[in-house]
């Protein structure tokens, strides 16, 4: 971020082939210094993934990112850039969204967006009310660990999106 402590999104992840797009609400403070999204070693977000598409947990974001890309799944954030102190999504102010609608355009096969938390949720439906009704969309709960329900509970909820993207790379 620069002084006033804004914080900008990472380009997203995506290809034309894509069925599934995941948003966050903005990278963590972990995650900026990383250069990979939901670096955090407490987010469960990469080891869920990996985990629900069966595939072996790597740690490396091209590899991570490779993950996506081979089970049709893009990722990105609904914020373009926010300020925030800290990284809890209850410290955001003056959200600028990021072109959700273009993606769309350029995924033309996305049929589900996956919110991942109740702020991503909350801010979709405020900053991107145009896209609202355009595909389904879908609060999942947070892979924060700020967000304290239990992996297994996390893993229930997630695994019937993602579940068919592992299947159908293995037909």
């Amino acid at each position: 971020g620069d002084a006033q402590g804004r914080v900008y999104s990472f380009e997203p992840v995506s290809a034309p082939d894509a069925r599934l797009l995941i948003l966050g609400t903005a990278p963590s403070a972990a995650s900026l210094a990383a250069g990979c999204p939901y670096a955090h070693p407490r987010n469960c977000f990469w080891p869920l993934l990996f985990d629900v598409l069966g595939e072996p947990a790597k740690v490396q974001a091209a590899q991570m990112r490779a993950l996506l890309l081979r089970h049709q799944i893009a990722l990105w954030d609904v914020m373009r850039s926010c300020v925030r102190s800290g990284s809890l999504d209850s410290a955001i102010r003056d959200p600028e969204p990021n072109d959700v609608g273009a993606l769309l355009d350029a995924c033309p096969q996305i049929e589900r967006v996956l919110l991942n938390g109740g702020a991503a949720y909350r801010l979709y439906h405020r900053l991107l009310p145009g896209l609202c009704g355009r595909v389904e969309d879908v609060q999942m709960p947070s892979t924060s660990p700020a967000y304290t329900l239990p992996y297994a509970k996390k893993r229930a909820a997630w695994a019937p999106y993602l579940m068919p993207l592992a299947e159908g790379r293995s037909q």
